[in-house]
């Protein structure tokens, strides 16, 4: 019993990062249309921000979070408008290209700019773990659970408590028709690219120290974020939050009950079993058409 609760503390901690890449990754999907193949490079462009800041800036490890999710926001504002936008129109294919691209480049350019060598962020928690009865947990750990649970509820109240976030939901809706209603849909989809930017970044900041950081962490990144927007449904905020902690628990259990060599495949057993019987997501809710 007492094994089952920390391997479900531990599930825990990593659902919330796990859901901020999917929640990310869901809105540029729903929204534009986009399949975006840099979501795994924004990951790791937060961790090496957070990285810079903490030790080349000499930030406070508080104060370093909102400037690697800011990083993110801007590269992600960045990219829309100089990539996507000119491409506005063209077939998915096209776009798929581009985006596969982008992804390469801001890859390699890290590897160009820090080298292979993987990095450390230093904490300023201490190193000692807080016992709860027979769970432990780390003071890093905690804090990294609290800042994603903290920023999925501001993105969730953003989305539906303020008016740009009705328009992110009317252009979901019908992208046309919210034009004809006085929407800027070109901005909304910049300002859409750049908030789920800024929701890998920060899964990236937030990981980063308690792991290390090298330029390849984000292609393993990016294949768990398809793989939790596919269990939550396209478009599907929630589900994708739910999602996120589902591959969580399926990886701790996997890793501690069978093997952690299968950590990572025992997420991927269960994307298999929902795409055969039910491909649509677990979330996903019934549309009209026509």
């Amino acid at each position: 019993m007492n094994e089952l609760v920390q391997h479900l503390v531990n599930a825990l901690i990593l659902g919330g990062t796990y859901a901020l890449l999917g929640i990310g990754l869901t809105l540029i999907f729903g929204i534009m249309n986009v399949v975006n193949f840099t979501h795994g490079a924004l990951y790791t462009v937060g961790a090496y921000v957070m990285y810079l800041a903490v030790t080349a800036l000499g930030l406070n490890f508080f104060l370093a979070l909102p400037v690697a999710i800011l990083g993110g926001l801007l590269l992600g504002a960045a990219i829309e408008l100089l990539l996507l936008r000119p491409f506005r129109g063209s077939d998915i294919d096209t776009t798929m290209l581009v985006m596969i691209g982008a992804g390469i480049v801001l890859q390699s350019g890290t590897l160009w700019t820090f080298g292979g060598v993987a990095k450390a962020i230093p904490s300023p928690f201490p190193e000692a773990p807080l016992q709860f009865g027979p769970v432990s947990v780390s003071w890093l750990r905690l804090f990294v659970l609290g800042a994603a649970l903290a920023l999925i509820a501001l993105t969730y109240a953003l989305i539906n408590r303020t008016k740009l976030g009705l328009a992110m939901r009317a252009a979901f809706q019908d992208s046309d028709t919210a034009a004809l209603m006085g929407v800027d849909v070109r901005r909304i989809y910049t300002a859409t690219f750049a908030l789920g930017s800024s929701l890998a970044a920060a899964a990236g900041a937030l990981l980063g120290p308690v792991y290390v950081v090298f330029p390849q962490m984000g292609g393993l990144a990016e294949l768990k974020a398809f793989a939790i927007v596919i269990l939550g449904g396209l478009g599907n905020v929630t589900g994708a939050a739910i999602g996120g902690f589902v591959l969580a628990l399926a990886e701790e259990f996997g890793a501690g009950y069978v093997s952690s060599g299968y950590r990572d495949a025992m997420g991927f057993l269960i994307i298999i079993a929902v795409l055969l019987y039910k491909p649509t997501g677990l979330f996903a809710k019934a549309e009209r058409i026509g």
